[in-house]
């Protein structure tokens, strides 16, 4: 459910307010009273934004020295809400030269009362682009003495910004060569217990996409997701190919993609902005297939010797690499001398982060390494032993590997003059929170 706002006010930081805007007749007048009294009159601004009263809630935010407060009476997207005062304040600042504070507002109410007019239709965000609204509110702010100059941005044709839904691409555009770059990245996050069982494991992803398109392209982007290749075979009236197939969760677009068409084919269709941009992001909670296995061995010696093992494996293919590849094992703070003997890369103590940390610039697919370390440690009266050691950690970063295993199978571009693309694909997993318990 959108926003469905019913007022939105301005307020300074002793509670008057500066301008206000009532969208619906479902909110008194005085709302902003109940917000004074009880909330910043009883110093709780800094304790949770959405606050409920009376049977209104109250969704604010403090930008310089201005809060901004909506009113809304019924159960409302509390991020929508947030994203719209966001993407407000930006827009404020790029009529009043890139300011927003108290003097800025008493310096432009008219301007401000027409935009609140436009943004927001009857409690319900509409378009906030700043170069689609400065087609047709050309009125200037007054800026502050501090303030940039405005830059000059070719105009686009007003007519297809506002009823085309594709502010973020203007028209004109000519390349020479036209090429997209599509990189899949992927953060794998894992806790593993000592004896090598996996207690949680997730993978976090993201499509980046970087176009120098001519013109108005359309693109259409085939991934082996389950629904994705269901509906295509549903579609097509025959069974779906074999080959694994990968289930996305928590998938969030780009403005730019075609959500219609999406619920409708399952497919990723979009006109895409010019340059870099973030096509969509996933989580994946199954079929993990994790890079490395990790091994750790620790005996304690006595008070003050302790003999340490890693082993690590890597499952990807012998064909694939890991770069950068990072172990990190905590060590107790009393540790006084160390030594290592490794059969891939280097090892040293850190005495900054009371860790060993093994690197290997360079770690070949379907291979294992090992690090064994002697640590001497400084012998001191009542010290009591951890229950509980901090867990390994471990960086690094895998080209043409997705732990998830998402594959690109298609990418289209269409455009009506015809011409020849290059699309170039490339895949990276590395880790993040990547821990073994030990």
């Amino acid at each position: 459910m959108p926003v469905a706002a019913s007022a939105i006010y301005f307020l300074n930081l002793r509670g008057d307010v500066l301008i206000n805007r009532l969208y619906r007749d479902d909110v008194g007048g005085n709302m902003v009273d109940a917000f004074r009294m009880h909330i910043m009159q009883t110093k709780e601004l800094g304790t949770c934004p959405v606050r409920q009263i009376g049977g209104c809630s109250f969704l604010y935010m403090r930008i310089s020295n201005v809060y901004i407060v909506i009113v809304v009476s019924s159960n409302a997207n509390v991020s929508c809400a947030f994203k719209f005062v966001v993407e407000a304040v930006a827009l404020f600042k790029s009529y009043f030269g890139g300011t927003f504070d108290e003097d800025a507002i008493r310096n432009n109410f008219v301007l401000i009362y027409e935009l609140l007019d436009e943004i927001m239709d009857f409690g319900y965000p509409q378009n906030l682009s700043p170069e689609i609204l400065k087609l047709y509110i050309t009125q200037e702010g007054v800026r502050s003495p501090f303030s940039s100059k405005p830059s000059d941005k070719p105009v686009p044709n007003a007519t297809l910004q506002v009823t085309g839904a594709v502010g973020w691409r203007r028209e004109g555009l000519v390349y020479k060569k036209n090429e997209v770059f599509l990189d899949i990245v992927e953060s794998v996050n894992l806790l593993m217990s000592s004896k090598g069982s996996v207690l949680r494991c997730d993978v976090t992803g993201k499509i980046l996409m970087k176009c120098f398109l001519s013109g108005m392209p359309d693109l259409k982007l085939g991934l082996n997701d389950k629904i994705g290749l269901e509906k295509e075979a549903q579609l097509k009236s025959r069974p779906s190919k074999s080959g694994k197939t990968i289930e996305l969760d928590d998938v969030t677009f780009h403005q730019c993609v075609n959500l219609t068409r999406f619920n409708s084919e399952k497919t990723v269709s979009f006109v895409p902005p010019d340059g870099e941009f973030e096509l969509m992001k996933y989580r994946i909670t199954e079929g993990v297939n994790l890079p490395f296995r990790v091994l750790p061995t620790i005996k304690e010696l006595g008070r003050t010797r302790m003999e340490i093992n890693v082993k690590v494996k890597s499952v990807f293919g012998a064909k694939m690499f890991a770069l950068g590849v990072v172990v990190k094992v905590p060590v107790p703070k009393q540790t006084a001398k160390t030594s290592f003997q490794t059969t891939s890369g280097k090892a040293k103590y850190n005495a900054s982060i009371d860790s060993l940390v093994w690197k290997i610039r360079k770690f070949p697919g379907q291979t294992e390494a090992t690090m064994s370390a002697e640590v001497e440690l400084i012998s001191t009266m009542g010290e009591k032993k951890l229950a509980n050691r901090p867990p390994i950690q471990m960086e690094f970063q895998v080209p043409m590997f997705t732990a998830s295993g998402l594959r690109v199978r298609f990418l289209k571009v269409w455009e009506k003059s015809g011409y020849n693309t290059v699309e170039w694909v490339r895949y990276i997993s590395r880790a993040g929170s990547y821990e073994i318990r030990c």
